[in-house]
């Protein structure tokens, strides 16, 4: 996916700056050009010797050092993504106000490139609201961010703002240059568990956290779509996407929702885990606790899948099926009789409730791709992969 890619690693004085070698050591070993720029707090921390040894390229420092008519515009201009890693505050703030005031500032300014954010700092710098503001700012005008993570930092704290594993931050990179396979298509997503009501305050719900819908939703619009969210209640923030967000809480909102959006999509992925049964008479106060035992009359809830299978017309569906045993058998037959072009089959314990999952996608041509356990990102990924392919194959038929 890198291969032949370049990018501009933009450095800024923090002591996370140390981590910057092995992020040009990976990104190199994936083929891609890195460039470094560091501005002049940077090389207080890390030499560019080290840099330029890694990268086998020149490191800029200066934006005065070459010909400044050129450097900042060409640099501007070859780079396919930008990645400041590690991003300080003070970068930060110049950046969502417009200053360019050394050369890392004037190329990130001056490009038509994505550019990507991975802030390192104190935790009280990184919870500042002016911060925060200048962050929500940049979001806003389609800079990309990889959260700082919770760890030691460098004042001897335990808090948010040590810079995110190196791991994460090239998989950012892999995904802001995903191509945009997806362009003028609308994706339709269910997500998280529905909660069905015993009372006023109890009701029958499961352990999905929404996490698996939610990656959904973030890959799919990297990949060039248009995205509708349809998720029942989650504790996880929401998603990192401009997408349409519609939080309901049971089964039966949801299918209303379905059904008002389904007309209007090209692919459908029911990812949501919807409660099979509701309470039959759930009461509209608080049920006081009695000596005698409390018995729940149950009824089926709508088949939310099955029912949008029946009218299909060219629509790509796909769906999940979590059990215990006898699992890609079971999904077969889910495929088959919910008329679904694709299914993933997880078990209960490997993914349910988790942020990794170990499934197994399988298509309606009779393909079946094992995948190793992998984070719920990395799954979305793979499972759009095939999505792809299979809107290539409608488009050619």
């Amino acid at each position: 996916m890198l291969k032949g890619k370049e990018i501009i690693l933009g450095i800024s004085g923090s002591i996370s700056a140390y981590k910057s070698a092995e992020i040009v050591s990976k990104l190199t070993k994936l083929s891609a050009k890195v460039i470094c720029v560091m501005t002049k707090e940077a090389t207080h921390f890390i030499t560019p010797l080290t840099l330029q040894t890694l990268s086998k390229n020149r490191v800029y420092t200066d934006l005065f050092s070459t010909d400044f008519s050129e450097t900042h515009i060409s640099l501007a201009e070859i780079a396919n993504v930008i990645l400041i890693a590690p991003a300080t505050a003070n970068i930060i703030s110049k950046l969502s106000h417009g200053a360019a005031d050394d050369l890392l500032t004037t190329i990130s300014l001056a490009t038509k490139a994505p550019i990507i954010i991975a802030p390192a700092m104190n935790e009280g710098m990184w919870q500042n609201p002016i911060l925060q503001e200048n962050v929500a700012k940049l979001k806003r005008q389609g800079f990309h961010f990889v959260e700082p993570e919770i760890g030691h930092l460098a004042c001897g704290k335990e808090g948010k703002g040590r810079l995110a594993d190196v791991s994460r931050i090239i998989k950012e990179v892999e995904f802001v240059l995903a191509r945009k396979e997806l362009n003028g298509k609308h994706v339709l997503i269910t997500s998280g568990p529905t909660q069905e009501p015993i009372d006023r305050v109890r009701y029958i719900s499961n352990r999905s956290t929404g996490r698996m819908g939610f990656s959904l939703a973030e890959a799919a619009e990297r990949r060039g779509a248009k995205v509708t969210l349809i998720s029942g209640p989650t504790l996880l923030p929401s998603p990192d996407v401009s997408a349409d967000i519609i939080f309901v809480d049971t089964c039966q909102e949801m299918r209303k929702e379905v059904m008002s959006h389904f007309d209007k999509c090209d692919i459908f992925i029911s990812c949501a885990a919807v409660a099979d049964y509701r309470p039959k008479n759930p009461v509209a106060t608080k049920i006081k606790k009695e000596k005698t035992n409390l018995f729940i009359e149950l009824e089926r809830n709508p088949d939310i899948l099955k029912e949008v299978g029946k009218i299909k017309g060219d629509k790509i569906l796909v769906g999940f099926s979590a059990d215990e045993e006898d699992l890609i058998e079971r999904a077969c037959q889910k495929l088959r009789e919910k008329n679904l072009d694709m299914i993933v089959a997880n078990p209960i314990e490997k993914g349910f409730g988790h942020d990794t999952n170990k499934c197994t996608l399988i298509k309606r041509q009779g393909d079946i791709i094992d995948l190793p356990l992998m984070s719920k990102r990395e799954v979305a990924e793979r499972m759009l992969d095939e999505i792809v392919k299979i809107v290539r194959s409608f488009n050619n038929s």
